[in-house]
């Protein structure tokens, strides 16, 4: 007997997210029915889900969707407060999110990784250690790939990025090994409040118990916070000196401290601080996991980082071009801003209701600042005349700005600190087209002479 015989389920939502979770249920025996606000023609998965069975219902959300229905499954970007969950609610039909649906299908252990920044970088680096450790691992979740799919399959093991949207939304998602990598305030337009937002966070550790073990981040005063409430075993990663059963750095070498003595786990080449932290979060995980010391070290220097995360895409003499736009919110601007030198930063987009003001206390690590997108007064603002701000109605002129303003040895960096949506399908579409400015910039120098 399937897992969902006799259910009659409607999926919210028919991004990656919806179509996956439709998928999963009408392959576990459930009738599935999934809505959607676009309209039809805008949904290109639509047929393939038909053929399978799955109704389809574009065009707008309705409560004569729910009729006859025994389980709600919500995408994650999905407000709470959309008029067919509230219903749903009052109706007392059970309201679930993806990782809900994917936590009662996995038929593997999976250790969870969440954050405000870092999440997939981290998830990558553990994947890369449990595959060099000999495991049939699949990295899933906010990352890509979708973790009901992942969970019907398989597997060793599963990594999961987990987001505050997907967390949100479950009550029996149990990692064997979580961790908080960091606590900044993010999507408060979602959430509603910064309290609200780290409730869904602290929502990764909710079901461990015993000996599972959560993983916090010792020096993030709001993240170690949360991370302390955890009702099992609690381990710690930090950027100074370990103390016993942490994970941390000592002379520039990945350490941790554990019952059988310091063992040397390495260095990290990448010295940026946050990379620098994801790898200590990753090793502590692994540890936890009881991974051997030499599959980490191995499997730290093998994990290829995610694009859009720091990476330099163009050099013109002594500038470069650094691409940042993964950095969605001021937390990750500002670490990004804090591993360079003399940059013109590229900020702006959709501010989620964050307050921007922060990112004027690194005007003195800048040379000047280009304001892009609907944010762009409030980044103007947050610096107060205390250097150049020029504003700039495209990426591409934002990118010339950017250079024309940068010294001889100065950096171009895009680190928006906000979502990419007011301009662009995503924060990969910003940083493609910055890319790509970037070396057209370089082609005409080289033409030019």
């Amino acid at each position: 007997m399937s897992a969902f015989d006799g259910e009659i389920a409607v999926v919210i939502g028919a991004g990656v997210a919806g179509n996956a979770a439709a998928r999963a249920l009408v392959g576990e025996g459930a009738r599935v029915r999934v809505t959607d606000a676009r309209p039809r023609e805008e949904l290109g998965e639509a047929a393939a889900l038909e053929r399978l069975g799955i109704e389809v219902r574009a065009g707008g959300h309705d409560p004569a969707d729910l009729e006859g229905v025994t389980l709600v499954v919500t995408s994650p970007g999905v407000p709470p407060d959309t008029e067919l969950l509230r219903v749903a609610r009052e109706r007392g039909l059970p309201v679930w999110g993806e990782m809900e649906l994917g936590a009662r299908l996995a038929r593997a252990p999976y250790l969870a990784v969440t954050g405000t920044n870092g999440k997939t970088t981290t998830t990558g680096m553990l994947a890369s250690i449990l595959g060099v450790a000999g495991l049939d691992v699949v990295a899933c979740g906010n990352n890509g790939r979708p973790f009901p799919t992942a969970a019907r399959e398989q597997h060793d093991v599963l990594v999961v990025e987990v987001s505050s949207f997907q967390l949100a939304e479950q009550v029996s998602f149990h990692p064997v090994v979580s961790v908080l990598l960091n606590l900044a305030p993010d999507h408060l337009d979602h959430h509603g409040s910064f309290p609200a937002y780290a409730s869904a966070k602290a929502r990764i550790f909710a079901n461990q118990t015993g000996e599972d073990v959560h993983v916090g981040n010792r020096d993030d005063p709001d993240a170690a916070a949360l991370s302390s409430r955890a009702p099992c075993v609690v381990r710690w990663f930090c950027l100074g000196e370990p103390d016993e059963g942490d994970v941390g750095y000592r002379d520039g070498r990945l350490v941790a401290r554990t019952d059988d003595g310091e063992v040397d786990l390495g260095p990290v080449a990448d010295d940026r601080a946050g990379h620098r932290a994801n790898a200590a979060a990753a090793a502590a995980v692994a540890l936890a996991d009881g991974v051997a010391p030499a599959a980490i070290r191995r499997g730290l220097t093998l994990a290829t980082p995610e694009p859009h995360r720091g990476e330099v895409v163009a050099r013109i003499g002594g500038v470069r071009f650094v691409d940042d736009s993964k950095a969605t919110n001021v937390h990750a601007a500002l670490a990004a801003i804090d591993g360079v030198r003399a940059a013109v930063l590229i900020a702006g987009g959709r501010a989620k209701g964050q307050d921007l003001s922060p990112l004027g206390t690194r005007a003195a690590r800048l040379a000047g600042v280009v304001a892009i997108g609907e944010a762009a007064d409030d980044v103007e603002r947050a610096f107060d005349g205390r250097l150049p701000v020029r504003r700039a109605g495209s990426i591409e002129e934002a990118v010339r700005v950017a250079y024309e303003l940068a010294p001889a040895d100065g950096v171009v960096l895009l680190a928006p600190a906000c979502a990419s949506w007011d301009q662009f399908a995503d924060y990969a579409e910003r940083g493609d087209r910055f890319g790509a400015a970037a070396r057209a910039i370089v082609k005409e120098v080289r033409v030019d002479g």
